[in-house]
């Protein structure tokens, strides 16, 4: 099962997004969206809602908690 942070990375490069145009979207630093990336920190949960939104997938894809349709 991938990590929430796998799954950010993922979704990110499918959209070709960088880490600084996510980061600025989100308004945290690219070290942060880094760090979810490759440590397995996790993002707030207050950050869900829009990352989920921003790459139009669930929450719940978000946790692991589904696949996508």
């Amino acid at each position: 099962m991938a990590t929430i942070g796998e799954r950010i990375r993922e979704l990110r490069t499918e959209k070709q997004v960088t880490q600084e145009r996510l980061a600025d979207f989100l308004g945290v630093t690219p070290q942060a969206v880094s760090r979810w990336e490759r440590e397995g920190v996790c993002p707030n949960l207050e950050l869900l809602p829009k990352l989920a939104k921003f790459f139009g997938v669930s929450t719940d894809y978000l946790l692991g908690l589904v696949e996508r349709s």
